[in-house]
């Protein structure tokens, strides 16, 4: 396998680190624990479909290893024994000791959350992130998000995994609120970069949606179309809003414009850097189109699997705003304030690409009515009666190389309209 590009995208919106201080407090560090966690996954893969359980040592791992945990599913695929407890995922569950399968966890606790989302990675073959809310032994509402990683023994076959979770306690529905404010203005207004995508990841790591129904996305952002960041920079940005308007965490209109206009933004500057953009486009093995130059793009956003209705309808808008101009930061505007919004947008599009008047086709019979006969021929039947200046026969090769011509076909129209113009005279 060749070398797989990490491009890091800062994901962590619903959850925080549970030993974090309120909003004012919230860095970088913690929102990008999963990036970290899986692009350290990428670095072990060394061309396998998998990396080698031999070469992780999560003990060793200062920056998310207190946070994780793993299973070994090499002896009980249906009851994975639990190889590692990170010291604060054993601290939230309270786990003392003497928990040495998934099955002795108990519930209302971080761990036990695992057994709804584990299967899932067998079934992907890829990491799989997660998030979700739930109240905890304390009674406290808990906001969560995980990612879990396959690792092999043998290197064909997955039997073991390795998950990171990080978590937010909620106090009440206020602070939930200020937290998720806050949280997206600074996952707009920090830079990033965009998810490695793996081995066998169709497109960006799929996020399991667990019916988290917050709209992380539409407070105020504090984005900055005009902001000296990279092209990868906002091809993260774009993939993780697009991400989010397919989950139930940002599923609005709202969202879906906001990813939009990221992708814009981020078509522009690929315009500007062609060479990092042709980069970007062999690494997540899309190719580039002439013809159509913003498919590419929404295919990199969106990922090439999504719907492909839907990919041409986005594409069609993102035509729109760079003929007619929009600038940086600006077709969300342009989207919000379109009447019909996209399909409205869409279907200017589409008009404009029509031609004012097509032209008449030619009419064949003016061709046909000079062209030399081959042959005459007497079919012995009046044809006086007929409107139709040209008739169409069935004939018959002879085995001596001859055509027998055997009867005239009547009483089909489009049929000869058809015969006429693939006529050569």
């Amino acid at each position: 396998m060749d070398t797989v590009p990490t491009i890091e995208v800062e994901t962590d919106v619903a959850e925080t680190d549970s030993r974090m201080e309120p909003p004012p407090a919230i860095g970088g560090d913690e929102r990008r624990m999963h990036v970290r966690a899986y692009n350290y996954w990428v670095s072990l893969l060394d061309g396998r479909p998998y990396p080698a359980i031999q070469d992780l040592d999560p003990a060793s791992i200062a920056d998310f290893g207190p946070n994780s945990v793993l299973l070994d599913f090499s002896r009980d695929p249906e009851n994975p024994a639990i190889a590692f407890i990170g010291n604060e995922l054993r601290e939230e569950g309270e786990h003392a000791g003497g928990i040495t399968m998934l099955s002795d966890v108990p519930g209302g606790t971080l761990l036990s959350r695992l057994t709804d989302h584990y299967l899932e990675i067998i079934a992907n073959r890829a990491p799989i992130g997660f998030e979700a809310e739930f109240v905890n032994r304390r009674g406290a509402n808990t906001l969560y998000r995980g990612i879990l990683m396959p690792f092999a023994s043998t290197g064909e076959s997955i039997d073991f995994i390795y998950g990171v979770i990080n978590w937010k306690e909620v106090v009440g529905e206020n602070e939930a609120e200020a937290l998720a404010e806050e949280i997206g203005q600074a996952l707009m207004a920090a830079p990033s970069t965009a998810w490695a995508d793996g081995p066998n990841a169709a497109a960006p790591f799929p996020l399991i949606d667990d019916g988290i129904d917050e709209d992380w996305f539409d407070g105020g952002d504090g984005y900055d179309a005009t902001a000296d960041i990279g092209l990868a920079d906002r091809l993260a940005l774009a993939r993780e809003t697009a991400d989010a308007a397919r989950t139930a965490r940002a599923r609005t209109r709202a969202a879906l414009y906001r990813a939009l206009g990221l992708a814009y933004d981020f078509a522009l500057v690929a315009e500007a850097q062609p060479e990092d953009y042709a980069e970007l486009l062999a690494d997540c093995g899309v190719k580039a189109q002439a013809r159509a130059p913003m498919t590419p793009v929404v295919k990199l956003v969106f990922g090439a699997d999504y719907d492909k209705t839907r990919l041409t309808e986005f594409a069609a808008a993102l035509s729109f705003a760079r003929r007619t101009g929009v600038g940086l930061g600006a077709l969300r505007g342009v989207l919000e304030s379109q009447e019909g919004g996209l399909k409205g947008l869409v279907a200017a599009e589409r008009t404009a690409r029509r031609p004012a008047t097509r032209p008449a086709p030619k009419d064949p019979r003016v061709a046909l009515r000079s062209a030399a006969p081959r042959a005459h021929v007497d079919l012995g039947i009046d044809l006086t009666g007929q409107d139709e200046e040209f008739l169409l026969l069935v004939a018959r090769r002879e085995a001596n190389g001859s055509v027998a011509i055997l009867a005239p076909v009547a009483g089909e129209a489009k049929l000869l309209e058809r015969a006429l113009r693939h006529a050569k005279g």
